[in-house]
């Protein structure tokens, strides 16, 4: 295991309160677009949190009033129209690296997203586990309009089970903005705040999570992302073992012992 909460990133910016860390993208004097290089590094993180153990929880948050407007149009596209297949191929497979990396983090990650949230920045927000917008957030999968598919960094396979088929393939084909208030009917959005107030709820979300048996949250962020490719039988053999792994730990036991207390379990995370 290796402590991360030292952590000094060149490209965006770290902060730890408490377990949960805080990232934001630092560029808002243009949205907080990606380059090559905070690409690049925020994959490095996210591999980095498997091992991490003063970290419990990561919220993606805005910056200036804005999440992402993706991918540098300067730093990104324009290279990228230059380059070989075998370049282009390098640089699509460390964007999908990025969400695999947050999927496989073992740590829950909450984006807490106000203003623009587009292209790459869109697929953050998709890739993370909760999402949490302010009324003003405005989310597009606009590949389309740049000449590409939608297929991009999995939002094929992820998108459609988060706000169904229909809706899913309208954004990925239009490229159109999904207003706040719609991405919260349909399930996009777990729930919209005021922008005074979003980083505020964000990490009372994250401080409760981070307050639980963090051993079984990542438990039940791996079935989460496992279970896409299980029949029903496979998924419940699956839990059982799941389960009964969890039924060793001490957050177990130390829940068992408040109940018989009538008090209150203090979960450690072993």
């Amino acid at each position: 295991m290796t402590e991360l909460a030292g952590l000094k990133p060149k490209h965006f910016i770290w902060e730890t309160r408490g377990r949960v860390a805080v990232i934001r993208l630092n560029r808002p004097e243009r949205k907080n677009p990606l380059t090559f290089e905070s690409y690049a590094e925020l994959r490095d993180t996210f591999r980095a949190l498997a091992y991490a153990s003063d970290v419990d929880v990561v919220i993606f948050a805005s910056n200036g009033g804005n999440f992402s407007s993706g991918g540098d149009v300067h730093d990104i596209i324009g290279p990228l129209v230059g380059m070989d297949m075998k370049g282009l191929l390098a640089f699509t497979r460390m964007t999908g690296d990025l969400v695999k990396a947050m999927i496989g983090c073992g740590k829950p990650i909450i984006a807490a997203v106000d203003g623009i949230c587009v292209g790459a920045g869109a697929i953050i927000a998709m890739a993370s586990d909760l999402r949490l917008a302010t009324p003003e957030a405005k989310c597009a999968f606009l590949f389309t309009r740049v000449g590409l598919a939608g297929c991009d960094m999995g939002a094929c396979a992820m998108l459609p089970r988060i706000i169904g088929q229909g809706r899913a393939a309208e954004l990925l084909y239009t490229g159109r903005s999904m207003e706040a208030g719609e991405g919260e009917r349909w399930g996009f959005w777990n729930a919209l705040h005021p922008a005074e107030t979003l980083e505020a709820e964000a990490l009372k979300l994250a401080q409760r999570i981070a307050d639980g048996p963090t051993f079984a949250h990542g438990i039940t962020k791996t079935q989460l992302n496992q279970e896409w490719n299980m029949g029903l039988e496979q998924a419940i053999e699956a839990e059982a073992q799941a389960q009964a792994i969890c039924m060793q730990t001490r957050d177990f036991e130390r829940a068992y012992r408040a109940f018989v207390a009538k008090g209150k379990p203090v979960f450690a995370g072993d």
